[in-house]
């Protein structure tokens, strides 16, 4: 009988796992869709200028955010299970 419950037990930790997964993936995909690159302004004056011209004007921004997010979530997940895995030896 118990090891009918632990089958049950991880199929829904398993479930659940893939659905958080999925929502971050899509979450992910959709915040990302904001950091496409922008077109360049046209150059200042003309082509084959020598001197400092303005460069393009790609936001790069969400995608800072974004990875910053993805590391901050990654050490976290990271840490708790070295938590766990103290606390289950102890």
């Amino acid at each position: 009988m118990k090891t009918n419950y632990l089958r049950q037990k991880e199929i829904k930790t398993s479930s659940c796992k893939n659905t958080v997964l999925s929502l971050l993936l899509i979450i992910g995909i959709m915040l990302s869709l904001n950091s496409i690159a922008q077109a360049p302004e046209p150059p200042s004056g003309g082509h084959g200028q020598t001197g400092n011209q303005s460069g393009g004007n790609a936001p790069i921004g969400s995608g800072l955010f974004m990875l910053l997010a993805m590391g901050t979530i990654y050490g976290i997940k990271k840490a708790k299970s070295i938590h766990k895995k103290i606390s289950d030896t102890n």
